[in-house]
This record gives C-alpha cells, structure tokens and sequence, in this order.
C-alpha cells in the first residue's frame, strides 16, 4: 500500500508540479488542447490550490524512496478536503497511475470526514475522476457545463454517504 502522509504548506510547489503532471499526462483523448492547458495552468495562475492546502485537510502519497526535497519522499499524488464535506482536489502523477495510489487516499479522506462527524461527501468531478468516484460509491447528482480558465468544461456534481459513527 503507498506511503501517505499530511500535506504541509511548504508542500505546494511539489503539489503544483503533481497536478500539472496529472492534467498533462492524462487528460488527452478526454480533453481538446486548448482544455488540457487552461486546466493545467491554474494553479500557477490562481491561489485556489494554495487556498485549499491552507484551509483544508490533505494527504499526500509518496514513493518511499526518501529522495525528495524538503518534507521527504516525493510525492505522486494527493488529495484534499475544503471545506471538510467536500473532496476539492485528487490528483495523480501519470506515472503513477492505477497503483491504488487515489483509493488509498479517498480511502483515508473519507475516514477522516467521517471521524469529524461529516455525513456525507461532495465533489465536481472531472472526466478523469468520475469513473474512479463511481467505482468507489460516490453517486452522480447531476451534470453540469462550467467555464474554467477562459475554456467550457463539463463536470459532474457527486456525493457519498458516509457511515459516522
């Protein structure tokens, strides 16, 4: 099972690089050109990434080689809860994928709300993240067209009933 760990401020910068990555590396074939590199660019262009790691409660999953900078090993993919209900980032590094890397988190995320007397989940996701969410227990509410970075995307509104204690 991966390594994870508490995301800290001074991890934004490697969480700049995990997103882009992600979007990158993974997005083509889902998205045209001109999304892929609206979407990829908005957190260098925004402070919604940072906002979240300042407000919110994350987790990282490391590669436990203990060769990255600062907090440690690096990272390859992470998750945040802001506010506590609801799920505003989950990305993985392309080379990284289908490890069990965002389970675990999702995984860890949802006992945590769920440990904070949350009863239930919320998220807009991505054509990237709906399957995973589906395949998890998180239902579709509904469909929706947004407009993100100067492009038109669609997401879809999902939930997940958590069982509290």
């Amino acid at each position: 099972m991966p390594a994870l760990r508490p995301l800290t401020l001074a991890d934004h910068g490697a969480l700049v690089e995990v997103y882009r990555d992600a979007v990158c590396s993974q997005a083509a074939g889902l998205y045209t050109p001109a999304q892929v590199a609206a979407w990829a660019g908005l957190p260098a262009r925004s402070g919604s990434l940072q906002q979240a790691l300042r407000d919110g409660f994350g987790l990282a999953s490391t590669d436990g080689t203990g060769a990255g900078a600062g907090a440690g090993d690096p990272i390859e993919a992470f998750g945040i809860l802001d506010p506590p209900d609801r799920l505003a980032l989950l990305y993985c590094r392309g080379r990284s994928c289908r490890q069990g890397r965002s389970s675990a988190i999702l995984t860890a995320l949802e006992h945590h709300a769920t440990l904070q007397g949350i009863p239930r989940l919320r998220t807009e996701a991505s054509q990237l993240s709906r399957p995973l969410l589906t395949r998890r227990g998180w239902r579709v509410v509904t469909e929706e067209r947004v407009l993100f970075a100067g492009e038109w995307f669609e997401r879809w509104r999902m939930i997940k009933d958590l069982h509290t204690p």
